[in-house]
């Protein structure tokens, strides 16, 4: 409520001041969370404990399993309740909205339920289950664009022309109050003392409802709220107190890549939220595992973004002995995706640390390098000779945790064996593991760089036909891991007087890269002649 004072035009010493009040009205969430109507086609989630990840956490850890919902994640109940708010006139007219896939899918069930049509603009990103699994809910799919905004903007457009009602996705107070109920639903199912619940935040929607509730009843409970590393607009947003639009984002948890948070969803956070945790992708394949451990069911990235959050927590705080609720808030994945998610589950999981190791090119170092591994298992072990003086190995090793693989580490070093440790690598992890030993003495003038696309038919051939043909490809890796966005690394003979149109081209590709010509692994493994020379072994080792 915003007051402000304004003189009325009266003789000195009258009451000549009226207090005139500005009122912005916001909703009463509480209220319209209690009169929401979302049953009439969602189901109570069960609130699930994880005994396994319970016990290796020392705390109690519950699962909201919104997985479990007719379409196989939250998003149903807020779509649902928007569309049955509307007046009957206007929802005979069809709906339309914009959606990776989840939302998608709640429109679609909605709008059968009630006897309309809805029509889903897609990104053509979008992974073949979540479309196949709208198309069969009744809904056509119109699929456009690169990303959600493109979609979006799209949706918006057809809207306009075929006159039919937007259903957003988050920044809708009808939608807000309809995932809110799951906050109501969690403090009827748990009614002893909890410390936190982590929710994933991608526009903000489940957050603000579920926030918007709990804070009201029990504002002790601590509201945390998860994104990806890559994908981080609330964190930023409420760091600037400011929306702040992303330039690009990362694409792996797909149900939360947004590029700007919702206005009266940032407004709810700003209010609400106690804080944002940031994730990796180790990390989410990593929750993605102990969620199926616990309950042999497979969530999406994005739904396993709060129990990733959960374990770091209680890392970070040193937590013993509390309770807290992850809300395990989607499954519709794509089974093509589980190659990369178990790849990367034990690096998340800190169960597998992975290593450069140089040891001397002489008889009996490498039975010395074995016996320094001792029990540790092996799950990965590349070596070939390139060199008369050094041999540079890469090894993977399963450990406990990661404290475990700095004692590996250290436990080479002493033992005369220069080691950097690539567990954190992503050149390493994505691509140098699958090209160890391909050194070339031609490599001239070689640059390295890695890109990420989206992943449509065509777009890596699109993204060869934009380099210039002058430029010759000197190193390539590419392996398709059933994700929504394609990771390759090019290894490009760039002259010196040909960098300014290089630097042009990386101008205007218009896709996410990074620069690793300079990497320790990339020199180790790949960047060097097969003439090896003391100049080529990274500083850090």
């Amino acid at each position: 409520m915003l007051a402000r004072l304004q003189y009325n035009g009266f003789p000195a010493g009258s009451c000549c001041w009226l207090l005139l009040l500005d009122v912005v009205m916001h909703p009463d969430y509480l209220e319209k969370i209690l009169t929401a109507r979302v049953y009439d086609v969602a189901q109570e989630s069960p609130l699930e404990p994880a005994p396994i990840l319970s016990a290796r956490l020392g705390n109690w850890v519950l699962l909201k399993r919104e997985d479990m919902q007719s379409v196989f994640s939250f998003k149903l109940r807020g779509a649902y309740n928007k569309m049955a708010q509307l007046p009957p006139d206007v929802l005979a007219q069809g709906v339309i909205a914009a959606s990776a896939g989840n939302h998608a899918q709640g429109v679609a069930v909605a709008a059968r339920h009630l006897g309309t049509q809805a029509l889903i603009v897609m990104p053509v990103t979008t992974p073949q289950v979540k479309i196949e699994a709208v198309a069969a809910r009744g809904a056509e799919v119109v699929l456009y664009g690169d990303t959600y905004d493109d979609a979006y903007a799209q949706a918006r457009r057809l809207g306009a022309d075929k006159n039919l009602t937007f259903i957003h996705p988050f920044d809708d107070p009808d939608v807000i109050a309809g995932q809110g109920t799951i906050g109501m639903e969690i403090l009827r199912q748990y009614q002893k003392p909890i410390h936190a619940i982590f929710v994933a935040i991608g526009g903000g929607g489940l957050i603000s409802g579920i926030a918007a509730y709990v804070k009201r009843l029990r504002p002790e409970i601590k509201m945390i709220g998860v994104e990806p590393m890559d994908a981080d607009a609330m964190a930023q947003s409420l760091q600037a107190g400011q929306r702040v639009r992303l330039a690009q984002v990362g694409l792996f948890a797909d149900g939360v890549a947004v590029r700007e948070v919702g206005v009266e969803t940032f407004r709810l956070c700003q209010q609400y939220v106690d804080e944002v945790l940031l994730v990796s992708t180790d990390d989410i394949c990593a929750a993605i595992k102990d969620v199926f451990e616990d309950t042999r069911s497979i969530l999406e990235p994005a739904g396993a973004l709060a129990i990733a959050a959960a374990k770091l927590y209680v890392e970070r705080e040193n937590l013993q002995d509390q309770t807290l609720v992850a809300v395990a808030c989607g499954a519709n994945m794509n089974f093509d995706r589980l190659r990369f998610v178990a790849e990367r589950a034990e690096l998340g999981e800190r169960r597998e640390a992975i290593f450069a190791v140089t040891i001397p090119e002489e008889r009996g170092s490498f039975r010395r390098f074995c016996a320094c591994i001792g029990r540790h298992n092996l799950t990965e072990f590349n070596y070939r000779i390139a060199d008369a003086q050094e041999a540079h190995i890469f090894v993977g090793v399963q450990t406990q945790n990661r404290a475990d693989a700095t004692e590996i580490k250290t436990n080479f070093e002493s033992h005369g064996f220069r080691t950097l440790d690539l567990s954190d690598d992503e050149l390493a992890k994505l691509h140098l593991r699958h090209m160890v030993g391909g050194r070339s003495p031609l490599a001239h003038n070689e640059l390295l760089y890695r890109f990420e696309f989206p992943e449509r038919p065509g777009a890596l051939m699109q993204f060869l036909d934009s380099m210039s043909p002058n430029w010759n490809i000197s190193l390539f890796h590419y392996r398709n891991h059933g994700a929504d966005h394609g990771r390759i690394v090019v290894g490009m003979q760039v002259p010196p007087s040909e960098m300014d149109e290089w630097q042009g081209f990386l101008d205007t590709v218009g896709y996410r890269y990074w620069d690793e010509s300079q990497s320790p692994a990339y020199k180790l493994f790949l960047g060097c002649t097969s003439e090896w020379s003391a100049a080529c072994v990274p500083d850090s080792l």
